[in-house]
């Protein structure tokens, strides 16, 4: 689904956590969002509309919350598991779980919860950074103020990471890459469409410079810099289609050949301050980002980069201060771009910040009280029953010659994975105050990116997991060439012990064959066996492939979400090669369970076990959405929409046809030429 990589130069805001008025416990126990028939609309012909026909009703009956910018399955499980590390969060905070990771997690808790405190502070937690960028006198100066404030979360300029060498992946090595933009996108700075969100941008940037003490006229004119600084920045940068190609944006420099390519950046000074000053290499993402940026540096004088570096410490921390400020970046963030009326409950935004500071000390609690041993045990057989397939498939795969499909079995006897939860959690070895809310965000962060400035140019960890337990997802690393699923994922709607196998195989068994099918999409499959960038294909089969993809392209780019905002099939390409992938060998994998129990091959609820797996794909991606929302996603998300994810595989396979005698002609039939067929 996604795979995400901690940052050393620019860690992620680790999520907005303060609402407006505080709220009682928890007490009911949060619903089970399984599969039901109930959410289907009968009204409807499958033939005509299968995405109504299977989720009608649930559409209908779930508006999104007016606390949310989207509402689905997926979100009804993500809630559902909010509530129950709620449950967690307070009785740590109060005393009710012993050792380390409890008392962690309740004094951050506890400091997140503690508006009073909040609200007397105001802005007395960044005006020492604030006195620091006043005193910044040269551009050395400037870049090592750059890369205290990035490790401690503020994201600006540019960002950055200590991942495994995509050439030589055994080993960590530090990237850096574009960034540095307060609006979603370079598209939201540069194309006509997004006018309005600029000008909105603007407003919010003055307003903020406002609460923070400057004059109208001072607002107004920083405003202009900082949006001046930031388009310049958009437009070095590459379009996010273009950032998925894995060899264009690998570029190793040695450290001499990049201070000569990028002279005016204080590279010697940057580095030490990161804490990577013995790097003998570094890997510049996008080097053309990086050549502006040091033209940039030359031709703005250093009081416009601190008035950029100001408004982003302003940014990065507008959701740990006081309840103006936060209002104010919410109403941006939240509503103008995302559409949502209102704010999560604070509970469940500091639950996040939880989660993103020390998620494995949260993990710890959540394992011992939400994830059995069965569905451990269960999860792992499904996996060994959808790797057979895959494995079977590529053995006797048609359009491959024998040289591709020898290297691309290598790669997959490699594949590993991993279920639930790490063998050994992560321990956290700073201070956590429960009176020090961004104390703590910042110090979270500082660890973290010590801890992988430490490992630059050593051996990597492959022990090692990239999402908490508790997280509601699952990835593919192709560095790695490994599949993890997450404690959090493996509940309904996606897996659930107390469903029959066409409903686990049409949800968590298609997941499962998703992450399988990432190792070999566009991306993936250019790499090896040991998780290095290798082309390990003919040439004639990477034409074979790229042709049998374009239909992918082809089909997605029709849908049209929102009038005149068409999926752009190129960005959701990986992932809808594997949302096929993942359905078709799902499918096989189900047909080989009810083969060696014929017993289960019968009727629930009046549809066959086919019939159920196609349904509980489809309602898996049930989803109502805000148009801000569906707008910016169409913009940053490499998935296409729900509503297409829901339908987009099915339409590409004869077997779902053939489930609901679907006939050409209908609504729902695509041609036989224009269905894709890859894996």
């Amino acid at each position: 689904m996604v795979c995400k990589v901690r940052s050393l130069l620019m860690s992620a805001v680790l999520g907005a956590a303060v609402s407006f008025a505080q709220v009682p416990q928890a007490t009911d126990a949060p619903k089970v969002p399984r599969f039901s028939v109930d959410y289907l609309d009968r009204s409807v012909d499958p033939s005509v509309d299968f995405y109504r026909f299977a989720t009608g009703a649930w559409v209908r009956d779930n508006p999104v919350p007016s606390d949310k910018s989207r509402w689905s399955g997926f979100d009804e499980l993500q809630d559902r598991n909010w509530k129950l590390i709620r449950q967690l969060l307070e009785e740590a905070e109060a005393g009710k779980l012993s050792g380390k990771p409890a008392r962690q997690v309740g004094a951050l808790f506890r400091s997140a919860m503690d508006t009073n405190r909040i609200e007397r502070l105001r802005f007395r937690p960044i005006e020492k950074d604030l006195a620091r960028i006043r005193a910044v006198k040269d551009v050395d100066g400037y870049f090592r103020l750059l890369a205290d404030l990035q490790e401690r979360g503020v994201g600006a300029l540019f960002g950055g990471g200590v991942i495994p060498d995509a050439r030589n992946s055994s080993v960590y090595q530090l990237k850096i890459g574009q960034g540095g933009l307060g609006l979603p996108d370079r598209d939201y700075y540069l194309a006509e469409g997004f006018a309005k969100q600029r000008d909105a941008y603007r407003a919010h940037v003055i307003r903020m410079l406002l609460l923070l003490g400057d004059s109208s006229a001072d607002a107004r004119a920083r405003a202009a810099t900082i949006l001046e600084l930031e388009t310049e920045l958009a437009r070095a940068g590459k379009s996010r289609v273009d950032l998925r190609d894995p060899n264009a944006n690998y570029n190793k420099l040695p450290l001499a050949e990049l201070r000569t390519r990028y002279p005016h950046i204080p590279w010697n000074t940057y580095l030490k301050a990161s804490g990577v000053g013995g790097v003998a290499d570094v890997n510049v993402g996008q080097t053309n980002f990086f050549a502006a940026l040091d033209g940039l540096l030359v031709s703005r004088p250093l009081d416009d980069w601190k008035t950029y570096l100001r408004w982003h410490l302003l940014r990065s921390t507008a959701s740990y201060l006081h309840r103006e400020v936060e209002e104010a970046h919410f109403g941006f963030y939240g509503t103008t771009l995302s559409g949502q009326p209102q704010p999560e409950p604070r509970w469940q935004r500091a639950a996040k910040v939880v989660d993103g500071s020390i998620g494995e000390a949260l993990g710890r609690l959540y394992v011992e009280r939400h994830f059995p041993a069965a569905a451990r045990q269960r999860m792992a057989a499904l996996v060994t029953d959808v790797k057979a397939v895959f494995r079977d498939r590529l053995s006797k795969l048609e359009w491959m010659s024998e040289a591709t499909r020898q290297k691309g079995l290598a790669k997959f006897d490699r594949f590993t994975q991993k279920i639930g939860h790490p063998e050994t959690f992560r321990e956290y070895g700073f201070r956590v105050s429960a009176t020090d809310y961004l104390g703590n965000v910042q110090r979270a962060s500082a660890f973290e990116s010590r801890r992988q400035a430490a490992r630059v140019g050593k051996a990597v960890d492959r022990a090692e997991w990239r999402m908490t337990p508790q997280t509601v997802n699952a990835y593919f690393s192709p560095l790695q060439n490994e599949i993890v699923f997450p404690a959090g994922i493996l509940q309904p709607p996606f897996f659930d012990l107390e469903a029959d196998d066409a409903i686990n195989y049409g949800a968590i068994g298609v997941v499962i064959g998703h992450e399988i099918t990432h190792g070999y999409d566009d991306s993936g499959r250019q790499y090896d066996a040991d998780g290095n960038l290798n082309d390990w294909w003919t040439e004639a089969d990477a034409k074979e492939f790229q042709g049998r993809a374009q239909k992918l392209v082809d089909q997605y780019g029709a849908y049209e979400p929102l009038p005149g905002r068409k999926v752009n099939g190129r960005l959701t390409l990986g992932e809808n090669i594997a949302d096929l992938g993942g359905t078709s060998i799902a499918y096989e994998a189900l047909q080989r369970a009810l083969v060696r129990d014929p017993s289960k091959r019968k009727s629930v609820d009046g549809f066959t076990p086919e019939q159920r797996f196609f349904l509980s794909l489809s309602q898996l991606w049930r989803t109502n959405f805000r148009e801000a929302e569906l707008q910016r996603r169409l913009t940053v998300d490499p998935h296409s929409p729900g509503m297409y994810r829901a339908v987009g595989p099915h339409v590409n396979l004869a077997e779902f046809y053939q489930a609901f005698g679907i006939r050409e002609g209908t609504p729902m039939y695509r041609p036989v030429d224009q269905r894709a067929r890859i894996w």
